[in-house]
């Protein structure tokens, strides 16, 4: 680890199933709360199969939700369905953004400048589209963000296809976008990856480029929770 950034703790959890994921995130906010000087956190890992959607009323994307074939959660996020599963990398950074000039969309454009980094470092040109939170190739989606803010501490975060089965994302509109073609690295590529290794290499470029993140400023007060995607 850079001794520069040690202000960042990573976890690879593995294959974890969404509840307890959720609740970790909630554990560690909450110490964030109660002691600011708490390492920031990223958890890394797969989940077993599962579809989310933000707070919204617009529940459209879920195309009713009696069909779906895995559990559904509502979440504190901003944006709408999404399916997590086998063979997709899951980022959920829990970061103090007080430290990072209260500045939510600097905090997305970090996350996707880093998943576009990390994809060129396969091999694979990957992009953003504007309005379009998120990372793309071309018109196909690679990479979804949601994310939710409280007291200023994030948590969610990202979901990077890497390989595997993407067709329970037919059951949903992704995202909430029309006609939404879902790809991964290995569709892209044409080889296969591993969800650790790829997990690896992000944690690596994580903790390099935290330091874009930061600002060097005095915490700003409270106030209340946020929510963007997806």
């Amino acid at each position: 680890m850079n001794a520069a950034v040690v202000d960042l703790h990573v976890r690879w959890l593995g294959r974890t199933n969404f509840a307890n994921a959720l609740a970790l995130q909630e554990e560690i906010v909450s110490k964030k709360r109660e002691d600011p000087t708490h390492l920031d956190e990223l958890l890394l890992l797969e989940h077993e199969p599962v579809y989310t959607i933000g707070r919204t009323p617009d529940q459209s994307s879920l195309l009713g939700a009696a069909h779906l074939p895995h559990p559904l959660f509502a979440i504190n996020r901003g944006g709408q369905a999404t399916y997590h599963g086998p063979g997709q990398l899951m980022g959920y950074p829990i970061i103090d953004l007080r430290r990072c000039g209260q500045d939510l969309h600097k905090y997305l454009r970090w996350l996707e400048r880093l998943l576009i980094e990390l994809l060129a470092g396969y091999g694979i040109t990957a992009s953003r589209r504007k309005s379009l939170t998120g990372v793309w190739i071309g018109n196909r989606k690679i990479a979804s963000i949601g994310v939710g803010v409280r007291h200023w501490v994030t948590m969610h975060g990202f979901a990077l296809n890497v390989c595997g089965d993407l067709s329970p994302f037919d059951q949903i509109v992704p995202c909430g976008i029309n006609n939404v073609t879902m790809t991964s690295m290995e569709k892209e590529a044409g080889r296969a990856f591993s969800v650790a290794d790829v997990a690896a290499s992000f944690e690596k470029l994580a903790l390099d480029r935290i330091s874009h993140l930061r600002i060097a400023a005095e915490p700003e007060p409270i106030s209340a929770p946020q929510m963007q995607g997806t």
